[in-house]
């Protein structure tokens, strides 16, 4: 079939997707009335597209493994409107999170290899040192500190940057793409341009590794010759973003949650074999990924009883699924590090499930224990209401965090 546009005009039973948070580490409130009332739900998205919201965790898992729900490939912009109907145009070169089926498989099957267990295990001591170089920084920084700047955004950043063989001096430019990129007020024109000069970067430099190939993933897929160089530029751009954007927030949020939950930071404290489950507690109480994952419908459907016609926009909210008291023993609105584990969605679920989900594990863990071991009086510096939140980005986080010790 041809995807198509969804529709515009709001179904008069559509809900309005909750956006406004309460708490800072917690989904908007109406989705746990949604997980009650209206598990599977029409809704009119933000963007002011009309689709469907599934909210429980195993009905998210359900979306995200079936092949009948497509790839999205229209942005979740306020001026991404196009006429009912309109065709959707094809996934950018290499972009494999916006293909289905074959070419999808094709090109992540040859990246796999790059982000195993055992490979990102082995990685763990160059983490390790790049988070220690960075807190005898941070040690000897006039206070306050921006933790977001000066620890949480580089480390993964330098991580992602030795693993494609980007030169870790340009992060300014693709941090500020990425910026642009991830913005929700951000027009399709200021989108677009981002994503045309990191691919453009990229491109040049696969160019240059043809020449003179070096130890990382982007020479790997050069002398592979199984991508085109646009396909490499795409691939390449795509893991540059993901790789550094998501973790950064994660270890800054991760950062003001444990300070909020003293409690549990005495208990990481007290007995260090715990922090691998911390790390997958705060993956799942946080859930950064805020808006959820939009899929499209390829063929008339049902869904635990509801009808749902091709061409229809379904997002699956990870973060509602992460806070379903069906999934998750205890209370799942209460952070546990002690909590049993049970699989979560932060990574999503199935074929698109997130492929650097180990490597952000591994960072993860090295920076928020290294950090909490060596500034044991660790604080915010601003009340915890004047942090700024990025209610206004596609992964959630914090744009600046102020600490002292």
């Amino acid at each position: 079939m041809t995807d198509t546009q969804p529709t515009t005009r709001p179904r008069p039973d559509a809900r309005t997707q909750p956006t406004e948070r309460t708490c800072p580490f917690s989904p908007p409130e109406g989705y746990r009335t949604l997980r009650e009332e209206a598990p599977i739900t029409p809704v009119t998205f933000p963007d002011g597209t009309d689709g469907w919201l599934v909210s429980r965790h195993a009905d998210v898992r359900t979306v995200l493994a079936d092949p009948r729900f497509g790839a999205n490939r229209r942005p979740a912009r306020n001026d991404a409107f196009a006429p009912t109907g309109t065709p959707v145009p094809p996934p950018p070169p290499g972009m494999f999170i916006m293909m289905d089926g074959p070419e999808h498989t094709r090109i992540r099957r040859l990246l796999t290899g790059q982000f195993t267990v055992r490979r990102m295990r082995q990685l763990a001591p160059a983490v390790e040192r790049i988070v220690a170089e960075h807190l005898d920084a941070m040690a000897s920084a006039e206070q306050p500190v921006d933790l977001l700047r000066e620890f949480a955004l580089p480390i993964p950043s330098l991580v992602i940057c030795e693993l494609l063989g980007v030169p870790y001096a340009d992060r300014a430019d693709f941090q500020r793409n990425s910026s642009n990129m991830l913005r929700l007020d951000a027009s399709q024109e200021e989108v677009q341009q981002a994503h045309l000069a990191m691919n453009q970067h990229i491109h040049e430099l696969v160019q240059a590794k043809r020449a003179r190939p070096t130890d990382d993933i982007l020479s790997g897929l050069v002398q592979g010759g199984r991508l085109s160089d646009e396909e490499m530029a795409g691939v390449g751009a795509l893991l540059l973003l993901a790789g550094h954007e998501t973790t950064a927030n994660m270890i800054a949020l991760g950062t003001m949650c444990l300070l909020h939950h003293p409690d549990q930071l005495a208990a990481l404290r007290a007995d260090a074999s715990l922090w691998d489950n911390a790390v997958e507690e705060l993956l799942r109480y946080l859930t950064i990924i805020q808006f959820g994952l939009r899929r499209v419908v390829r063929e008339d459907l049902e869904l635990d009883g509801h009808r749902i016609e091709a061409g229809t926009t379904v997002l699956a909210s990870l973060m509602s699924g992460n806070r379903d008291a069906d999934q998750f023993t205890g209370d799942p609105d209460q952070l546990d590090v002690q909590r049993p584990h049970s699989p979560h969605l932060a990574f999503g679920h199935g074929a698109h499930q997130c492929i650097g989900q180990q490597l952000a594990r591994v960072e993860m863990k090295a920076a928020l224990s290294a950090l909490f071991d060596r500034f044991p009086s660790l604080r915010l510096a601003v009340p915890a209401k004047d942090v700024p939140m990025r209610d206004d980005m596609l992964i959630y986080g914090v744009h600046a965090l102020p600490v002292t010790w």
